[in-house]
């Protein structure tokens, strides 16, 4: 399928990137293809000149082969596909022009070409010990793993399945409400991993509505024998009601659903706190609770910030930007969730602030992350902590800003 791609060995007399470019034609005819790292940026202009490396990786798209560029920027990744031949002729422009390096990884050799500042072109083939055979071209429609399974019949009985020809079917409209379900599940994953979380582990859902989020927790946690205690608390009776049911049809153990509200919530011993969405000063009080209860991880996803902008006094220098009310409420909404993210640190936990899904999901797309740091990681915050308090205050003094709900909480 590649046999266009094999061209004349060059001469070894040949610059360099000739003989670079034959050797990623051999690897491609010959199925040896790894992938192809360029880096080193030389610049560009526009949205190209933060650009800091390219991934190419041999994959199947469509049921044809394909090379995907990955052009990794310092705030985004943007994927690309070409034909094979299109991808070798776009490799070949930019070798030099936009990137000093190149490394290319087959099944049997390791090959890198260098460009110095001056235009002195080097290559350097290493073969490589024991190699095998290289896999074949990754199906590019099927990359995606999924941590959780369609088949459950908690999806069917929750709307978000159906059966089409004898077999689970997503249904269409809960497509996106699907992928966010799955990225959370994939980053409570990563946090369970680094928290050294073991069996059981006790989970509160605060404002579990109806109950995506909270069964999908559950069926995750069961499938990795964590012993799940998963607790979903939700103020509307009905959406109680519905979520218990659907555990006594399906009769599992280690998930119930409370009807209670955050904010009178008693404080009981957690491994992993969630609340998703919750409306204003509710999101700071889940953060308090998950703090007092000793939660190893902490996962929200805040919504409608109104305690602080009202509070704002303008500094002189921002006045002409934050005049605009969509911009102060973009600023409101940043110093909130900074201030959040800083008392977290100042408890000790690894804090990011980060958006878990793309905004065409959903709007309410930002997520903070907090995981009880450890060991060194935890001496260190520690000792950070009276820097961490300080710009607190000097944020505050700023934005002229009287009180945070979390800030009060914790005093």
């Amino acid at each position: 399928m590649f046999t266009s791609l094999i061209t004349p060995p060059p001469a070894q007399t040949a610059p360099a990137h000739e003989r670079f470019l034959h050797l990623v034609r051999l690897a491609l005819a010959s199925g040896q293809f790894g992938k192809l790292l360029l880096s080193g940026p030389v610049g560009g202009d526009g949205e190209d000149q933060d650009v800091e490396r390219l991934t190419v990786r041999l994959v199947e798209l469509r049921g044809e082969p394909a090379l995907s560029f990955l052009w990794r920027h310092r705030t985004k990744d943007i994927t690309k596909n070409h034909a094979p031949e299109a991808g070798v002729a776009e490799i070949a422009a930019l070798l030099g022009a936009r990137f000093r390096n190149a490394h290319l990884h087959t099944a049997s050799e390791e090959v890198q070409f260098a460009v110095s500042r001056k235009g002195r072109e080097t290559l350097r083939v290493t073969r490589l010990d024991g190699a095998e055979d290289a896999p074949a071209p990754a199906a590019h429609d099927k990359a995606k793993q999924r941590p959780l399974e369609m088949a459950h019949p908690v999806w069917r009985a929750l709307g978000l399945t159906h059966v089409v020809k004898g077999e689970p079917a997503l249904v269409p409209a809960m497509a996106r409400k699907w992928k966010q379900i799955n990225r959370f599940v994939e980053i409570l994953s990563s946090a369970v991993e680094e928290a050294g979380l073991q069996g059981p582990v006790r989970v509160a859902d605060f404002g579990s509505g109806k109950g995506y989020l909270t069964f999908a927790v559950h069926d995750w946690l069961l499938a990795h024998g964590l012993q799940p205690r998963v607790t979903g608390i939700e103020l509307r009776d009905d959406m109680v009601k519905l979520c218990n049911a659907v555990i006594d049809g399906e009769q599992l153990s280690g998930i119930r659903f409370d009807q209670g509200d955050v904010r009178t919530q008693a404080v009981q011993p957690l491994d992993v706190m969630i609340a998703l969405h919750a409306c204003d000063i509710a999101t700071d009080h889940a953060l308090h609770v998950g703090l007092q209860s000793g939660a190893k991880v902490i996962m929200s996803s805040p919504c409608c910030h109104k305690e602080l902008r009202p509070q704002m006094t303008l500094p002189a220098v921002l006045r002409p930007m934050l005049q605009h009310g969509i911009h102060l409420g973009q600023e409101a909404e940043m110093v909130t969730d900074s201030l959040r993210a800083l008392l977290l640190e100042s408890r000790g936990y690894r804090t990011q602030v980060f958006e878990f899904i793309a905004l065409e999901h959903t709007s309410k797309n930002k997520m903070i992350l907090a995981v009880k740091a450890q060991g060194p990681a935890a001496e260190a915050l520690a000792a950070r902590r009276p820097e961490l308090l300080a710009q607190i205050a000097e944020i505050k003094r700023f934005y002229g800003l009287r009180e945070q709900r979390l800030e009060q909480l914790l005093a």
